[in-house]
């Protein structure tokens, strides 16, 4: 006859069947639960602030964003000079005019008048 062991408060288990899980004490339990709420935390705060976290995207967005606008206004300011360049080139009324406006030329045979305004008295 077999008597039922008294010490231990599980029933007795069927020989081949799994055993069945096992909890851990409370205070135990919770010291998990602790850790890994922290360890969350952790992963959470270092996906925002992190090196490559939401934060730093949203910068680097905010930077990409700047540099193609940059690089926009570099572009049409190509396309002026490019356009400046060529007229230089091929119109001679373009050359003339920076040469009166600039360089104070005139052609031959005009004749300058400087008018200067008197001051009152």
């Amino acid at each position: 006859m077999m008597v039922p062991d008294t010490t231990i408060d599980r029933p007795p288990r069927l020989s081949g069947a799994p055993a069945p899980p096992t909890r851990p004490p409370g205070r135990a339990r919770r010291l998990v639960r602790y850790l890994l709420i922290s360890v969350t935390a952790v992963l959470v705060v270092d996906a925002l602030v992190g090196e490559k976290g939401l934060l730093a995207l949203l910068q680097a967005r905010r930077e990409s964003a700047a540099v193609e606008r940059s690089l926009e206004r570099s572009r049409e300011d190509n396309k002026q000079l490019r356009d400046h360049a060529r007229r230089l080139k091929e119109d001679p009324t373009a050359i003339e005019a920076i040469a009166r406006r600039d360089l104070g030329l005139i052609k031959p045979g005009e004749k300058l008048i400087i008018v200067k305004d008197i001051a009152p008295k």
